[in-house]
């Protein structure tokens, strides 16, 4: 049973196709976790449109997924990286969204046999 994410949508747009659903969810394993640095690197930098445009890339990933919570965090990521917000804003933020998408990557991988 699925707790850090949500597959519904999936197969909601998918009509329950097990393979379109295998081919999101490496998608997600695959780039995710790059994007995710690729956003520190951008917060550790100030580096406002790197932050941006990974957090963006991500974003229908975490909605796919129905990671709620993580698709609050990255829009407030990517609200601040148009900002252009002072780094101790957003390191705590960052830091939840990078635990969620840690522990559903842990989860997909168990669930999937990854």
């Amino acid at each position: 049973m699925a707790l850090q994410y949500n597959l519904a949508k999936v197969y909601e747009i998918s009509e329950n196709d097990i393979e379109f659903a295998l081919q999101i969810v490496n998608l997600f394993l695959q780039e995710v976790p790059d994007e995710l640095k690729s956003i520190k690197v951008g917060i550790d930098e100030k580096d406002y449109s790197r932050v941006y445009s990974a957090a963006h890339k991500i974003k229908p990933s975490l909605d796919l997924l129905g990671m709620d919570l993580a698709y609050d965090e990255n829009l407030q990521i990517m609200a601040w990286s148009k900002s252009e917000g002072k780094k101790k804003e957003i390191k705590e933020t960052y830091k939840s969204l990078k635990e969620r998408v840690d522990l559903a990557v842990k989860e997909i991988k168990k669930d999937f046999k990854i």
